[in-house]
């Protein structure tokens, strides 16, 4: 069975005025994209197969990664994060908290090229993808870890002693 590889955690402290805290439009723009679609069978798209409501012009629009699954779970003693991230290695997964976000950035490059007598063929893609979480309160964020194996980074926020304890189980009575 292979080992699970240590993904570094990197804290940094960011002004609120940086080009993530525009992210969300851009999410909210796809959404509004994907709903005019769907209502309108792609009407809403100039002959290009680009939305009207695009920004970016089409020679600037990065090539975009499917969104990995992600599974968050919480225990007594900490909240996980596991990501699916197939074909992928751990040198091109970024993971970093900055101002109670939790970031997971990954980006993917693949080259073929197949060299035959009749034919020559060569295919480059590439693809990113960005992810952020808010941490939430009462996790001990020096002890954040993340590991990757087998195409899946977990990440684990452990809960500080304090917020382990502050759980009370109430009795409920019949009135």
């Amino acid at each position: 069975m292979a080992e699970a590889s240590k993904v570094p955690v990197k804290t940094e402290k960011t002004s609120a005025a940086t080009p993530q805290a525009l992210r969300p439009f851009e999410s909210l723009r796809r959404e509004v994209d994907r709903l005019f679609e769907d209502f309108a069978g792609g009407i809403w798209r100039s002959p290009s197969g680009r939305s009207f409501f695009d920004i970016a012009p089409a020679w600037r629009a990065p090539s975009i990664m499917a969104m990995p699954a992600v599974d968050v779970t919480e225990t007594d003693k900490a909240y996980e994060i596991a990501a699916e991230l197939p074909g992928m290695d751990e040198k091109n997964v970024d993971v970093k908290i900055s101002d109670d976000i939790l970031t997971i950035k990954g980006e993917k490059q693949e080259e073929k090229e197949e060299k035959r007598k009749d034919y020559y063929l060569s295919e480059r893609s590439f693809g990113s993808f960005q992810r952020s979480f808010e941490v939430p309160s009462g996790v001990d964020t020096d002890k954040i870890e993340a590991s990757f194996k087998k195409g899946v980074l977990t990440v684990t926020l452990p809960k500080s002693t304090e917020a382990q304890k502050a759980e009370m189980t109430i009795t409920v009575k019949a009135a």
